[in-house]
């Protein structure tokens, strides 16, 4: 069963952050140039809420705001939901199913260590599959 730890460390531990004075048109910049769909937002070195490209989408783009007028703090999922790099990859799963969310902080000793997408997650549950599909081939066939 793999763990969180063993994710970031395939992954790496870069995490793109944001204050949440900044205005959400730079976080949508910010998330465009880097490719991403969420930046932790933080506060004198503590993680506070995330900014999600949905956060955007359903408070900022349907509701007529305005990018450049809008701060962070005003859009973004609050309090944190976090984890911690020995927690398993089927409870964070499971953690992000129940609380509907796609990005979770990883969070060790206080400190930001690591953010994992849902993706992340999917990706090390097939590729935990596929090593077992492989040895179970390698089984019938000895």
């Amino acid at each position: 069963m793999a763990i969180v730890r063993q994710v970031l460390r395939r992954k790496g531990n870069q995490v793109w952050t944001i204050q949440p004075s900044d205005s959400v048109l730079s976080a949508i910049q910010i998330m465009a140039e880097r490719d991403i769909g969420a930046l932790v937002v933080i506060e004198g070195n503590h993680p506070i809420g995330i900014l999600s490209e949905r956060d955007y989408a359903r408070n900022v783009y349907l509701k007529g705001r305005s990018s450049p007028g809008t701060m962070v703090r005003e859009v973004m999922s609050a309090p944190i939901v976090s984890v911690e790099p020995d927690e398993t990859v089927e409870a964070c799963m499971e953690l992000m199913t129940e609380r509907r969310i796609r990005h979770l902080p990883v969070m060790e000793f206080d400190r930001l260590v690591g953010l994992v997408s849902i993706g992340d997650l999917v990706k090390s549950i097939i590729s935990e599959q596929e090593q077992v599909i492989e040895q179970l081939q390698l089984f019938i066939q000895s």
